[in-house]
């Protein structure tokens, strides 16, 4: 087919043809990488992100997947180009899982990425990043709590090539699987991602192809234009201001943001903040920029496509040093309840200033479990890597969601318990909504969930970081504060312990890890929400007759009388 000239990129077809198709492109990556996974991390839960960058790492399709990871690819490849100047060929596929190297989150999150050359000219990337469940390190999941340094959660891939001109480099790949406790499932899983960014390659040049050069680098400059006018607009129609919030976190550390929010431009100011965190409580800088710019599309086009021009208007100040810029040999292990606290600490700052926009505050943690040990069926070594759904915040118009992901690891699923159990040394005894207190209001938060993990064989562990613990989801407008994320453990002689935050654990068999995940803050005041309302709660079971009970006292009622088919 003849090409068409850089001109026709005025045309708007064409320019929306070859988004969509980049869209596509991500979106087929995503499709092989979960088809051909071998962990249930990846191909269950969907633990992963995809994405397409230009040739200088600009975000060009914002791909599929968990927000947070797909907004690691660009800020990974531009760290790619800056340590490979002159060594990037047709043919490479590069890998980095070290925030100090383009890795940005921790070293469980692998990232590949795969240069697209046309006629000898890079034009773009493709990249994938997914949850690899043991990168070696001090605990077996690479996930310790007690780390203190980043030497001791696993093995680092500073940006290094894997494939060199289509040839894989035998030795690296070697030494990656040698230092996972899981060599089978982190060699397939590996392999998959190469597949992806393979698949990504080949459809990105029939495009190219089809339309030449020219016409793709000029339409996805186009594209990040009409990215960057659009936020633009959008910021416009926004109050400004200069807003400012601290918040106590669980371990009694202060966390700071200060937002000004102007017609073309908000600055997110986290200097004055905590020196880095001694334990594994850290952000890298690119880690503190992906969280704001979450936020940031969240309240200027949370429906629209992302690209590097949707994110000009958005500048990020840190601190080197601080716990959101941490400095080497920082730990980095639980960075994702890090960013987690940030974006919900900047959501709660800005949320009294948007009107109704924005919810509740809600369980907001990852709610990251890892339970491992020896399968009983097979004597082999297994871990589960399992983040759990919890409850959203009530909204101005409605209830909360009930058992949702967290804001910044949407886009997922809960592994089915057929699964777990088959691939797993363990029993899923009980999947249920949440009925403690919390949460209520005129529109009541979003349940949390209880979920019971039967042990099945001796000398197994659990790891878990919850955040959200001590310093409840935060309510709006005379809201109820909503419950706290805890684990139990339930010994078999029945004696009953509390986490939130434990690593490598011993449980045995017969225990059973009970996981409670928080309800979202209520909006609006409780005595203001209609008895009807209340009754509807308690036939569908979103609440206990206790909490029903506990709703008609704040409204002044002494009784509670049930419609005919509830007595």
């Amino acid at each position: 087919m003849k090409a068409i000239t850089a001109d026709a990129v005025g045309d708007a077809i064409t320019l929306e043809i070859i988004e969509s198709s980049l869209q596509a492109v991500s979106d087929e990556m995503f499709a092989a990488l979960r088809k051909t996974a071998m962990s249930s991390i990846i191909y269950e839960v969907l633990d992963m992100g995809t994405g397409i960058t230009d040739g200088e790492g600009n975000l060009a399709s914002s791909g599929a997947g968990i927000p947070s990871f797909v907004g690691v690819l660009d800020k990974a490849v531009k760290r790619i180009i800056e340590l490979h100047p002159g060594d990037i060929r047709p043919g490479d596929v590069f890998v980095t899982n070290d925030p100090f190297y383009g890795g940005v989150t921790h070293l469980n999150d692998a990232v590949l990425a795969m240069p697209v050359f046309a006629d000898g000219e890079l034009v773009a990337w493709t990249a994938n990043i997914a949850h690899w469940s043991d990168v070696g390190g001090m605990v077996p999941g690479s996930i310790s709590t007690d780390a203190r340094e980043i030497f001791q959660e696993g093995l680092r891939l500073p940006a290094v090539k894997l494939i060199a001109e289509g040839k894989p480099l035998e030795p690296v790949l070697a030494i990656v699987e040698a230092n996972s406790r899981l060599p089978d499932f982190l060699r397939g899983d590996l392999w998959a991602g190469i597949a992806a960014v393979r698949v990504g390659e080949r459809r990105l040049l029939e495009l190219v192809t089809k339309y030449g050069a020219a016409t793709f680098g000029d339409a996805l400059r186009v594209s990040f234009d009409r990215g960057e006018q659009a936020a633009r607009r959008a910021l416009a129609e926004l109050p400004t201001g200069r807003f400012s919030l601290e918040e106590e976190q669980d371990s009694g550390a202060v966390y700071r943001v200060t937002l000004e929010l102007g017609e073309d431009e908000l600055v997110v100011d986290l200097r004055d903040n905590p020196d880095q965190d001694r334990g594994p409580n850290n952000l890298s800088r690119d880690g503190s920029v992906i969280a704001a710019q979450i936020l940031f599309l969240n309240v200027t086009d949370p429906h629209g496509p992302a690209n590097a021009g949707s994110l000009r208007p958005l500048r990020v100040l840190t601190r080197p040093g601080s716990v959101f810029d941490a400095s080497p040999p920082a730990a980095f292990a639980t960075y994702y309840e890090v960013r987690m606290r940030l974006y919900d600490l900047m959501w709660r700052c800005l949320a009294p200033h948007l009107g109704e926009r924005l919810p509740a505050g809600h369980f907001a943690s990852i709610c990251g479990t890892f339970i491992g040990g020896r399968h009983p069926d097979t004597g082999r070594h297994f871990t589960i890597v399992e983040p759990q759904v919890g409850g959203w915040g009530g909204f101005a118009s409605r209830d909360g969601n009930n058992a949702m992901f967290s804001a910044i690891h949407g886009h997922t699923f809960n592994c089915p318990a057929e699964v777990a159990e088959a691939r797993y040394g363990l029993y899923v005894d009980r999947l249920a909504l949440s009925d403690e207190p919390g949460g209520e209001g005129e529109h009541r938060g979003g349940r949390g969930i209880v979920v019971d993990y039967r042990v099945r064989s001796d000398g197994c562990f659990l790891t878990c970081a919850y955040t959200r613990n001590k310093h409840r989801p935060w309510a709006v407008a005379g809201g109820r504060e909503g419950s706290s994320n805890y684990v139990e453990v339930i010994r078999r002689d029945g004696t009953v312990e509390e986490y939130a935050v434990v690593t490598a654990l011993e449980v045995n068999e017969h225990d059973v890890i009970r996981i409670h995940t928080g309800n979202g803050g209520g909006y609006g005041d409780p005595r203001r929400r209609p008895r009807e309302l209340v009754l509807d709660d308690l036939r569908d079971g979103y609440v206990s007759d206790a909490v029903a009970r506990t709703v008609y006292r704040l409204s002044g009622e002494t009784t509670l009388t049930a419609r005919p088919e509830l007595r």
